[in-house]
């Protein structure tokens, strides 16, 4: 019997005997837990099987490759369940999201609430049926005859953007739907299912093409979970950033500006303006020089970038002056590259890291943009490190400690980090060549396993120009938002012509970095809101004390109040209204100030504020210089 060896994360080394499925290993280890397996970094059903040495890791549901697999099959489950009660609905795409999953359908009308409960019925029944799940592959004539007889024609579509076959298919009871999977091995396990809301959602999000009705659900192994889920998902209404953002006065979206564009109001423009401040300190201790760059530029720039060829349709209309076209800008990118090639560039020179908060301007499908987090202009914190090859790991150790800095000053210490590689079956689809790419990859690997980080490695999942780490913030709530990403660049310095003069004498190109650590404001801004629920930290806070005069007689000390407060550079009001106090503390609790100062006879005679937390704790009188200085101290220890 032929042996190979596997390699398990742990570094731990098993013989198997060759042509053994995953699933028939992962029972010999003991990983009854095991949904899918990721062999030599590519994920796989657990009906894959071993035929030679290979690294190769379990996954559970606890793991994002196990969670993508639970919710993509429960995805396929929902199709199964919608066929079978409305055989008239036609198929387009279901996958798995970063919380469950969703399902397009074309029915020709909306689904009701009635008929999401009996979809979610006929789910539950086909997964306590415990149907096998078989992967099968077709050719690309035998698939587009089948769907043919079947009268699917958004899956046809789907059919004419693959170049060449097989297509694979999953199999459960008859059911089929084309994927490449990883799924579950068997529907048995979905445990516990919820369909959660139903919407219309444009054809490949497109408003030209067919409205058609999406379906969003979410799945687990235990019912328990399903309850905790459900918690948390009332949770996360309450502090939805877009009912928070009115309430609070944070930002506002107007039709009559356009969907996705932001106004930033006072109170949000102030935070903004906090973390913008403390982004231009860090990087300026950093060695990092910042910049402003125009909002559009000649169309001749974007067609130098590629980005004419690979993301017109994300562009803005052109604009036409002098007989000339513009076009607003979608990445800074460009200025940086332009910036650096103005003059001849030395060994010496490098590193040269250029940054800056720029504005940009994408072509996002009114169907897909979401309060903050999916915008049509957005301001990037974008940076770019030149640098030479032997400086790279030190620069990209560099950018991580910046970025950990940065969130750690914002309260959040808990990430998940991707390393995105290319696909090593289909290296075509890159540029640069296959030593520029091992090299590459290699060189963030290092630099994450130096630093002790634990991180994904993601094949396939890199840009055609370059690998990229990505790092996923986890909130209050323990959800990942994607954040910074580290992003290699073989083309761009390539398409500039850019060049540095080394100690040879001779011209090299030089390596280029991109990195956003907060990604943009507003989506960052976004994740603040909720991962504080609107209540900020006081040194975060647009409003840190909300001064409250007993009655008119006590104004006076109270501008004296807030006349010490901006003194001491920090952020107050005076609640000039002439309602009861009870009314006034209770609305700056509602608006989330962290401390109240309230202002009576005692307090004007004595040189004091009553002062009260936002929770509702009364802290007592305490002397304005004292309360103060402890403010000051609560701000600089960012407590």
């Amino acid at each position: 019997m032929d042996l190979v060896q596997i390699v398990l994360p742990d570094g731990g080394r098993h013989e198997v005997a060759a042509g053994s499925t995953a699933g028939e290993v992962a029972e010999r280890l003991g990983r009854s837990d095991a949904l899918a397996v990721v062999i030599d970094g590519r994920p796989r059903d657990l009906t894959a099987r071993i035929e030679s040495d290979a690294r190769v890791e379990f996954v559970g549901f606890d793991d994002p490759v196990g969670r993508e697999a639970y919710w993509h099959s429960t995805s396929h489950l929902m199709a199964q369940a919608v066929k079978q009660l409305f055989p008239q609905a036609r198929l387009a795409i279901g996958p798995a999201i970063e919380e469950g999953f969703y399902y397009d359908f074309d029915i020709g009308r909306p689904f009701s609430p009635e008929d999401l409960e009996q979809i979610e019925a006929r789910m539950s029944e086909l997964a306590a049926a415990d149907q096998r799940v078989e992967r099968l592959e077709l050719t690309l004539e035998q698939a587009r005859r089948r769907y043919e007889q079947e009268g699917e024609p958004y899956k046809l579509e789907l059919l004419d953007e693959i170049p060449e076959g097989p297509v694979s298919f999953y199999r459960q009871d008859g059911f089929m739907d084309m994927c490449r999977g990883p799924h579950l091995p068997r529907t048995g396990l979905v445990g516990a299912v919820k369909l959660l809301s139903a919407s219309g959602a444009y054809w490949r999000g497109d408003e030209r093409r067919p409205m058609l009705q999406r379906i969003y659900g979410i799945s687990f192994p235990r019912p328990e979970q399903l309850d905790d889920y459900l918690h948390r998902l009332e949770e996360a209404r309450r502090r939805d950033h877009r009912r928070l953002g009115r309430e609070l006065d944070l930002f506002h979206i107007s039709d009559e500006i356009g969907p996705g564009m932001i106004l930033w109001l006072q109170r949000g423009a102030r935070v903004r303006e906090i973390a913008e401040e403390l982004w231009k300190r860090l990087h300026r201790e950093r060695g990092y020089e910042l910049v402003y760059t125009p909002h559009i530029a000649h169309s001749h720039l974007w067609e130098t970038s590629g980005h004419l060829q690979w993301y017109r349709e994300s562009m803005f209309g052109a604009i036409e002056a002098e007989n000339h076209e513009y076009l607003l800008k979608p990445m800074n990118c460009p200025f940086h590259m332009m910036i650096y090639k103005r003059e001849t560039r030395s060994y010496r020179d490098l590193p040269i890291r250029i940054g800056e908060l720029g504005t940009v301007y994408r072509y996002e499908r009114s169907g897909v943009l979401h309060g903050l987090l999916r915008v049509r202009s957005f301001t990037q914190d974008d940076a770019h490190i030149f640098c030479r090859p032997d400086q790279i790991e030190d620069e990209i150790s560099g950018v991580l400690d910046l970025a950990f800095t940065l969130y750690e000053a914002f309260g959040f210490r808990d990430y998940q980090v991707h390393l995105s590689a290319r696909d090593p079956s289909d290296p075509g689809k890159y540029a640069g060549s296959d030593e520029m790419w091992e090299a590459s990859e290699g060189v963030l690997a290092r630099v994450l396993e130096r630093r002790g980080m634990p991180y994904r490695r993601l094949e396939g999942e890199a840009q055609f120009y370059g690998p990229k780490i990505d790092i996923h913030l986890v909130d209050a709530l323990g959800r990942p938002w994607q954040t910074c990403t580290v992003q290699f660049d073989f083309n761009l310095p390539v398409r500039f012509g850019l060049t540095y003069v080394g100690d040879d004498g001779k011209e090299h190109v030089p390596y280029v970095v991109h990195r956003a650590l907060f990604g943009s404001m507003e989506r960052f801004f976004g994740l603040l809101i909720e991962h504080y629920a609107g209540a900020f930290p006081l040194w975060l806070a647009p409003e840190q004390v909300r001064i409250l005069p007993i009655a008119d007689r006590h104004g006076a000390h109270c501008e004296e109040v807030l006349s010490q407060l901006l003194r001491a550079g920090l952020r107050g009001t005076v609640d000039r209204s002439n309602e009861r106090i009870s009314y006034k503390i209770r609305r700056a609790q509602l608006h989330q100030v962290p401390y109240m100062a309230v202002v009576g006879d005692r307090e004007a005679t004595s040189g004091a504020v009553a002062v009260r937390s936002r929770s509702g704790g009364d802290l007592g009188p305490v002397p304005v210089e004292e309360f103060l200085a402890r403010l000051r101290d609560e701000v600089e220890s960012r407590g």
